[in-house]
């Protein structure tokens, strides 16, 4: 419940940024290449400076050995990174709400990911939870009509790249915070930075920039803080308590939000079928609730 409570939170977080995020990318009509190296580079920057903060020396032990720094690399690379881009160009192309809900199927990955390689069945509570939230995702996407999308077929493909990354995003990190014992925030960090390095080397944050306005400079310290150091860090603090797949489903909290925020301030005007298909995602989330308590006591 712990893990939980503190996912939910990310979740809201990011969906206040994904509201925010659809301002820069189609109303400022801010590069994706640019914004994602000035993101990454700026929240990069600011978490391993807090990490120096409070582990001083620490920060820079999980360059100790190969298999960590390749596993850091996975992370920034095709977690975070991967993420952070394919959910931009998602909302870019499409809306900030359906986006959201896109990268709510990271579930899906996560939990075929677990067959393949790890050979873990799920739980019964988990497929209920699982096949639920679906349908309220098949619902937001569709509007209830099945011969058409409500969104462009290129932000649909996006957002399931969202999906799979969303999943390396939690799982990769796994490996540093347990195994090797390194903290979430210096994990965060690092993984930042890496990803805001690839992104310089094709777009320099210093290249084409933007004309620096108010709109321009607040947008982009509430998607750096709200929606990238926190919620980021609250996700990696997470997966201390609960698994995996446990998180991305929680993770639907994010489009509710979004919805919410994005009939009042963008205007976006939602059917019954988005509203019924949101009510699932909740309703999801308490299936979930309700099938770990019962079975993870007798796991213990």
């Amino acid at each position: 419940m712990k893990g939980i409570f503190w996912a939910i939170v990310a979740s809201a977080m990011w969906g206040v940024s994904g509201t925010v995020l659809q301002f820069i990318s189609q109303g400022q009509s801010i590069p994706a290449s640019w914004f994602l190296s000035a993101r990454t580079s700026g929240a990069g920057i600011v978490l391993i400076l807090i990490s120096l903060i409070f582990y001083g020396k620490e920060t820079f032990t999980i360059f100790r050995s190969l298999r960590e720094v390749g596993w850091l690399l996975a992370y920034g690379l095709l977690g975070l990174g991967a993420n952070l881009m394919t959910f931009y160009m998602s909302v870019q192309t499409g809306n900030s709400a359906a986006s959201t809900i896109l990268q709510y199927l990271s579930p899906l990955f996560i939990v075929v990911g677990s067959l393949l390689f790890k050979h873990d069945r799920p739980l019964r509570s988990d497929l209920v939870a699982f096949a639920v939230a679906m349908i309220g995702v098949f619902l937001a996407i569709t509007r209830g009509d099945v011969t058409r999308l409500s969104i462009p077929f290129d932000s649909l493909m996006w957002g399931i790249g969202s999906g799979l990354t969303a999943a390396f995003y939690v799982t990769l990190p796994r490996p540093l915070i347990k195994q090797y014992g390194h903290s979430p925030i210096t994990v965060l960090g690092w993984g930042t930075l890496v990803a805001g390095v690839a992104f310089n080397l094709v777009h320099p944050v210093w290249v084409s920039m933007p004309p620096i306005t108010t709109e321009l400079v607040g947008s982009m310290s509430t998607v750096i803080i709200v929606g990238t150091i926190v919620p980021f860090a609250l996700v990696l603090y997470s997966t201390r308590f609960a698994p995996s797949d446990v998180i991305s489903i929680v993770d639907a909290t994010q489009p509710v939000v979004t919805f919410i925020l994005s009939i009042i301030f963008l205007s976006l005007k939602v059917s019954i079928a988005e509203i019924v298909g949101s009510a699932l995602v909740i309703l999801a989330i308490y299936l979930l609730q309700q099938g770990r308590r019962k079975v993870e006591p007798f796991r213990q």
